[in-house]
C-alpha cells in the first residue's frame, strides 16, 4: 500500500507532482475542517512534508517518523519535539545560497544607490528638473555579516568581488576563514559600514539586533536582513530609521510577515522585498527535489541527505 504523507502548506508544482507520484498526500492547507482531516488521517500518516509543525500536531500522529521542510530555515518546527519522539527532521540547504546570495547583494545596491527611488524619479519626470543627489558606493567599505554559513560565505565572495572587506560574527571563529572574527556583534556594528543579517530564526537569537547593535552601526551604517524578521528589534529599527540613527535598511524578512510595518513605507531610506531571497524557479524546483529525496532515503532505509534532527 502506498505510503501516506501529510503535506502542511501550498508546495512548489513541481515538488507536489513527485509526491504525488510516490505517496498518498493528505493536504492540510486545502482541508475545509482541519481537525477533521487529521484526525481521519492520523492513524496512517507517517511524514510530513511542509514546514509549521508543532508538538501538538505531531502528538495527533502517532506513526509519524519524519517532517521533511521546505526550506533551510525550520523555526517552524518543533525540533527538541521531534527529537524527544524519535522523529527526523530534514531541511533544503545548499541549493538556496546562490540565490539567496545574489538577492543580498541586489539588496546592497539598491540601497546604496536607491535604485528603487530612481526608477520612480525617472518615471515621474523628475529628471527634467535636475538631477538626482550623489549616492556611496559598495567599494573600500566594510561588511559585517551576522551568520558565516553556507549562505553567509557565499555573501562574503560576492562581497570581496565588490571590493569589499568582510568581518563576521558567530558562535564561534571559524579557524580557515580568512575574515576577521568579532566575539561580540555590537563592537563588529561598530566597525562595520555595512550589517548583513543572515543568521537562523529562534529564541537564541531573537532580538539580537537591538538598540544597542543599531546605536553602534550608527549614522553612517546600512542594514541588510536575509534572515528572519526576528533577529531585529523591529520598532527599534523603525525609529531609528526615522530619526537617521543608522543611514538605512534593505529588508527581505519582516517580524509578522507579511504584515510590515507601515511606518517603512513613507521612508527613502529603507527597501522592502517580499521575502523574496530563494523566489526563483531555478532554487524552488531544487529545494522541492531536496524534500523529495529526503522523504525517498527514509522509506528506503537510506541516510538522510540534509537531516537536522
Amino acid at each position: 500500500m502506498s505510503i501516506e504523507i501529510l503535506q502542511t502548506h501550498k508546495l512548489l508544482d513541481t515538488c507536489e507532482k513527485a509526491l504525488a507520484e510516490r505517496f498518498t498526500v493528505h493536504k492540510l492547507h486545502e482541508a475545509a475542517d482541519k481537525a477533521e482531516l487529521i484526525a481521519r488521517v492520523a492513524p496512517a500518516v507517517r511524514a510530513i512534508a511542509g514546514g509549521a509543525v508543532d508538538d501538538a500536531l505531531m502528538a495527533k500522529l502517532p506513526k509519524l517518523e519524519i517532517i521533511a521542510n521546505f526550506g533551510v530555515g525550520y523555526d517552524s518546527i518543533d525540533t527538541n519535539a521531534a527529537r524527544a519522539r524519535n522523529i527526523r527532521v530534514t531541511n533544503t540547504p545548499n541549493v538556496l545560497n546562490d540565490a539567496m546570495a545574489e538577492i543580498t547583494i541586489g539588496l546592497m545596491i539598491a540601497l546604496a544607490r536607491r535604485l528603487p527611488q530612481t526608477d520612480q524619479f525617472v518615471r515621474q519626470g523628475k529628471w527634467l528638473k535636475g538631477n538626482f543627489p550623489l549616492l556611496s558606493e559598495l567599494n573600500g567599505k566594510t561588511v559585517g555579516i551576522l551568520g558565516l554559513g553556507r549562505i553567509g560565505k557565499e555573501v562574503a565572495a560576492r562581497a570581496q568581488a565588490m571590493k569589499m572587506r568582510v568581518v563576521y560574527h558567530g558562535r564561534k571563529r571559524q579557524p580557515d576563514e580568512p575574515h576577521i572574527y568579532y566575539d561580540n556583534l555590537v563592537d563588529m556594528a561598530r566597525d562595520a559600514d555595512w550589517l548583513v543579517l543572515i543568521a537562523p530564526g529562534g529564541k537564541a537569537t531573537e532580538k539580537i539586533v537591538n538598540r544597542e547593535v543599531l546605536t553602534a552601526l550608527g549614522p553612517q551604517g546600512f542594514l541588510v536582513n536575509v534572515g528572519r524578521g526576528t533577529l531585529v528589534d523591529e520598532p527599534v529599527l523603525v525609529e531609528m530609521l526615522q530619526s537617521g540613527g543608522i543611514a538605512g535598511a534593505a529588508l527581505d524578512v519582516f517580524e509578522k510577515e507579511p504584515q510590515v510595518p507601515e511606518a517603512l513605507f513613507a521612508l527613502d531610506n529603507v527597501v522592502l522585498s517580499p521575502h523574496q531571497g530563494s523566489a526563483t524557479h531555478q532554487t524552488r524546483n531544487k529545494m522541492g527535489a531536496l524534500v523529495v529525496a529526503n522523504l525517498d532515503a527514509h522509506f528506503a532505509g537510506e541516510p538522510l541527505l540534509s537531516a537536522v534532527v
